[in-house]
C-alpha cells in the first residue's frame, strides 16, 4: 500500500498566449475546471500506475470537495481518512501558456487544516511507502514523517513547492525527489557548499543517506543512491502542458518501487510518466494509466 498524506484542490485552467508579467492582464479564451492538489495529483498517479494507495488529506463541505475528490473515487483510491474541516476545499488558478509553461497560484483553503493524527488510525506493512509533499503545513507533514518512521515504512518526501524546509524533515526521509531549482533552495537553506543540483544530490546521498533524485524537464531525472550516479532521458514527446508533470513522476516512481522494481527501473516508469503527462492539459486529467507507462517505454532502454 502507497500512503499519501498531502493537499486536495480544485484546480481553474486558462490558456494564454504568455505568463503574465507582475502588473500585466493577460486574457484568455475560455477556463477548464480540474481536479488536483500535488497530493491528490500523487495518489491518482500511484493508483494509475499499478498500487494500491489510499489518500490522506482535508476538504470543506462545500461542493469543490466533490470535484476534488471524484477521480480518486473513481480511481479506486482508498479515500476512507478524508477529514471534513470548516474551510473552503483549496485551490489553484493556473495559466498554461502556448509554450506549455504554466504559472500557479494556490489558495490553500481546507488543506491548512488538514491532521496528521489521522494517520494514527492506520497500520503500515513494512513494504508499504508513505509519500509526502509540501502543500500541506511543514509541522503536519513532519509529524507524518515521524509516525512513518516509527511503523518501518519508506518516506518519500517531494519537496514541491519550493520554499523554507525545516531541516527535522531531512531526519525522517528515505528517498527525496526535487525539481533543480527546489533543490538550489534547499541546498541554500542548509550551507551546502555544492553548487550545482547534481553535486547537491550526491551530497546529500553521501552526508545523509538519502536516495535524491532531481527532476529537469526535458532533460529528464538524475539519481544519487548509495554513491551511484543514474541519469534517465525524458521521452521526446509533444509538449501542451507541464501542469502534473511532477507528480506523475512521484506517483509512477513510488508504484514502480512497491510493484518491486529497483531504483533504475522506478525511474525509468516516472520519467515515461512525467514525459506522458506534458502530452495533455490539466493535472489529473493528464496522468497517464499503467499500459500507457509500460507501452512509452516499450525500445527506450536496454
Amino acid at each position: 500500500m502507497i500512503t499519501v498524506f498531502g493537499s486536495i484542490n480544485v484546480d481553474f485552467v486558462t490558456r494564454v498566449a504568455h505568463i503574465a508579467q507582475a502588473g500585466e492582464t493577460v486574457l484568455g479564451p475560455d477556463y477548464q475546471v480540474f481536479a488536483g492538489g500535488k497530493g491528490g495529483n500523487q495518489a491518482l498517479a500511484c493508483m494509475r500506475a499499478g498500487a494500491p494507495t489510499r489518500m490522506i488529506g482535508a476538504v470543506g463541505h462545500d461542493p469543490f470537495a466533490q470535484i476534488g475528490l471524484q477521480p480518486l473515487e473513481q480511481a479506486g483510491v482508498d479515500l476512507s481518512h478524508i477529514q471534513r474541516v470548516d474551510a473552503p476545499t483549496g485551490a489553484a488558478f493556473i495559466a498554461v501558456s502556448d509554450a506549455g509553461e504554466n504559472a500557479i497560484t494556490v489558495a490553500s483553503g481546507a488543506n491548512r487544516l488538514a491532521s496528521a493524527a489521522a494517520l494514527s488510525a492506520l497500520t503500515l506493512e513494512p513494504s508499504d511507502l508513505v509519500l509526502l509533499q509540501r502543500e500541506l503545513p511543514d509541522a503536519q507533514t513532519l509529524a507524518a514523517a515521524r509516525w512513518a518512521k516509527a511503523q518501518g515504512a519508506r518516506v518519500i518526501l517531494n519537496i514541491a513547492p519550493a520554499g523554507w524546509l525545516d531541516p527535522a524533515l531531512l531526519d525522517h526521509i528515505d528517498i527525496l525527489i526535487a525539481n533543480e531549482g527546489e533543490i538550489l533552495s534547499l541546498a541554500g537553506q542548509s550551507g551546502m557548499v555544492a553548487t550545482n543540483p547534481d553535486e547537491i544530490a550526491m551530497q546529500l546521498d553521501r552526508d545523509r543517506a538519502i536516495t535524491t533524485i532531481v527532476t529537469m524537464g526535458e532533460q529528464g531525472v538524475l539519481a544519487w543512491s548509495d554513491g551511484v550516479r543514474r541519469q534517465i532521458d525524458a521521452l521526446k514527446v509533444d509538449v501542451l502542458d507541464t501542469t502534473a508533470a511532477g507528480d506523475s513522476f512521484c506517483g509512477a516512481f513510488a508504484a514502480a518501487l512497491h510493484r518491486g522494481f529497483g531504483l533504475t527501473g522506478a525511474l525509468q516508469r516516472g520519467v515515461a510518466a512525467g514525459s506522458l503527462a506534458c502530452t495533455q492539459l490539466g493535472a489529473q486529467s493528464s496522468i497517464p494509466e499503467l499500459a500507457a507507462i509500460e507501452h512509452a517505454l516499450e525500445g527506450q532502454f536496454a
